[in-house]
């Protein structure tokens, strides 16, 4: 049986119809950015979150760039990130000028951890940046009640957690504002580079629509020294036909993990993943831990199994930030999950069968 860690095929043959319509649409208005299927998009997409702006963008890191842009954040600020996860959050601060500032994760759920990013705090702290890493929201209740005791603003990274909650309500709307990725890969997946800023901040939102379009909002009228990070109309469309499937999907995964936790309980020296009471996770990820895996990922691979590394070198120990001065050693708590989380198969066209499997062959390997 071979078990791919992704295969974007099946959406994509799932919604064939909808998605050609939506093609067509597009090609024979004539109109391809800025237009009536980005506005439809953005009201679509804040109502499923909850806020009361969506603003359509290029990518997920640029509409985190173009949040801290928004609030003025820039050279001399800090901003505290999570030490563990993908390199985007902590580029989206470097490229305002800012300063990332490091905070080792909560062991249990690898997500940013308010007890440790309160020691973290200098006057010169801005903004906290959470992750909801893994499909799974951070403690929001926590880092918003730190938040509100230091005066700091709070901007979801949501790439990995459309439709995610937390205490009953969604991820892209738990902080002032959130950045969210569309990359084809996510749950809702774009076919190509997309993003959005949720929020509802009037005004905020306000500024990002300029800063998105050059700065500008009135043709040839330059409020700002904006940026071009636009989503585009065919992008646009592709999502709202996805939009509507997303519950669906978010569900099959669930389903997934829960078949996952049940055949691997107890397992080896796995780590499997863990839930809060207050968490609903989309399980973008399903990600494992283990002290053997690489010799695990071969013994999977041998069987037409396929997993990933999610995230084998972390920010700190990058070559972006090598002129920051952090070594090896420093965070080893990041550094730990870096050398033993492993991605297993799960996605809304995944089977159980495939995910038994998946479960069967790891049992396999623990029993030799």
């Amino acid at each position: 049986m071979k078990i791919p860690i992704l295969d974007l095929k099946p959406a994509t043959a799932e919604l064939r119809a909808e998605l050609d319509a939506a093609y067509r649409r597009v090609m024979d208005s004539g109109w391809f950015l800025l237009g009536p299927e980005l506005e439809a998009f953005e009201r679509e997409y804040a109502a499923n979150v909850g806020t009361t702006h969506c603003i359509g963008v290029a990518n997920g890191l640029e509409a985190l760039q173009l949040v801290l842009m928004a609030r003025g954040i820039g050279p001399g600020d800090e901003v505290i990130v999570p030490a563990h996860g993908y390199i985007a959050t902590w580029l989206a601060v470097t490229h305002v000028g800012a300063k990332p500032v490091p905070c080792e994760c909560d062991e249990a759920t690898y997500n940013l951890d308010a007890g440790r990013a309160a020691g973290l705090i200098t006057p010169r702290t801005r903004a906290l940046l959470p992750i909801h890493l893994y499909g799974q929201t951070a403690d929001m209740t926590a880092l918003n009640a730190l938040a509100a005791k230091h005066g700091l603003f709070v901007l979801e990274d949501g790439a990995q957690s459309h439709g995610a909650l937390c205490q009953g309500r969604a991820s892209g709307a738990l902080g002032h504002a959130a950045g969210i990725s569309f990359y084809p890969s996510k749950n809702l997946g774009a076919l190509a580079d997309a993003g959005a800023v949720t929020t509802s901040d009037p005004v905020l939102a306000d500024k990002i629509r300029h800063l998105r379009n050059y700065g500008s909002k009135v043709r040839y009228q330059n409020e700002y020294p904006g940026m071009n990070s636009r989503l585009d109309e065919m992008q646009a469309a592709f999502l709202r036909v996805k939009l509507p499937h997303l519950a669906a999907w978010n569900r099959r995964r669930r389903d997934l993990a829960a078949r996952y936790l049940q055949g691997l309980a107890g397992v080896g020296d796995l780590v499997l993943p863990h839930v809060p009471a207050w968490a609903e996770p989309v399980w973008h990820l399903f990600v494992v831990r283990t002290g053997h895996r690489a010799a695990l990922q071969k013994h999977l691979e041998a069987h037409g199994i396929g997993t990933q590394v999610h995230y084998p070198v972390p920010p700190h120990l990058s070559g972006a930030y090598r002129a920051s001065g952090w070594k090896r050693g420093d965070f080893p708590l990041a550094e730990k999950l870096a050398d033993e989380v492993l991605s297993l198969p799960i996605g809304p066209h995944h089977t159980g069968a495939q995910v038994d499997e998946v479960c069967a062959r790891i049992r396999e390997f623990y029993r030799k």
